[in-house]
């Protein structure tokens, strides 16, 4: 898989080649049972080849079911002051990537609402990107810890628990069809119950299904195909 990112990431090698490499990382992903309170995914990680070619890689973002633009100020707000803390340029730069890559192309849409995506980075001191990436993960608390903690009580209509099933559904496809953590899983030969960590418990497809107009269903699907600026 090294050999089809770029010739800088497979050093010495043939195209086609297996590219011996050392990686290590932290992920997680919370489906919380309230349709109100979002899923988060986070992926922090370190790549080095047996050819001394490095990179760090990852991000958090985050997926509701129900726009609370509220949340999504905390969420991206939390992000951007752990970016600035290291270089202004990052926030703008990784929000950006996140969009772009969390996008299901079959469906025009994005998987959520983003959060920060970052890979191949290597363009400076590598502790000073390890230290980025510490703070980022040390921030998933704070950035989402406080969107649980006001909604998981919430009360919610069994239509509403039908469209966060919905919801899952998509995230099920834009992880097997789209992911690159778990198409790199499947191509090394990954313990399967790993790779396929972050996919919901259940999930729900229906035919064609529009949102009605007007509706908070509706008011959501806006924000997925047209990213905003939370901050």
């Amino acid at each position: 898989a090294a050999t089809e990112r770029g010739v800088d990431r497979a050093k010495g090698m043939a195209p086609g080649e297996r590219v011996p490499f050392f990686a290590c990382g932290l992920s997680c992903v919370m489906h919380p049972r309230n349709p109100f309170c979002p899923t988060m995914h986070f992926n922090y990680r370190y790549f080095e080849t047996d050819g001394g070619v490095w990179w760090f890689g990852g991000g958090t973002d985050i997926t509701p079911s129900y726009l609370n633009e509220e949340d999504m100020k905390h969420f991206h707000g939390t992000y951007k002051e752990v970016c600035d803390r290291h270089d202004p340029e990052f926030y703008p730069k990784f929000k950006a990537w996140a969009d772009r890559y969390f996008i299901i192309s079959h469906r025009n849409e994005t998987r959520g609402l983003g959060g920060i995506f970052f890979d191949d980075l290597n363009d400076r001191d590598p502790e000073l990107l390890f230290e980025f990436a510490k703070d980022a993960v040390n921030s998933v608390v704070p950035a989402y810890g406080p969107i649980i903690e006001k909604h998981k009580d919430d009360p919610f209509t069994e239509q509403q628990k039908q469209w966060q099933q919905m919801r899952r559904g998509r995230y099920v496809e834009f992880n097997l069809v789209y992911d690159r953590g778990t198409v790199f899983g499947l191509k090394t030969g990954g313990r399967i119950e790993s790779i396929l960590m972050s996919l919901p418990e259940t999930a729900r497809w229906e035919y064609d299904h529009h949102p009605e107009d007007g509706s908070p269903e509706a008011e959501i699907m806006d924000a997925f195909k047209h990213p905003r600026e939370w901050v």
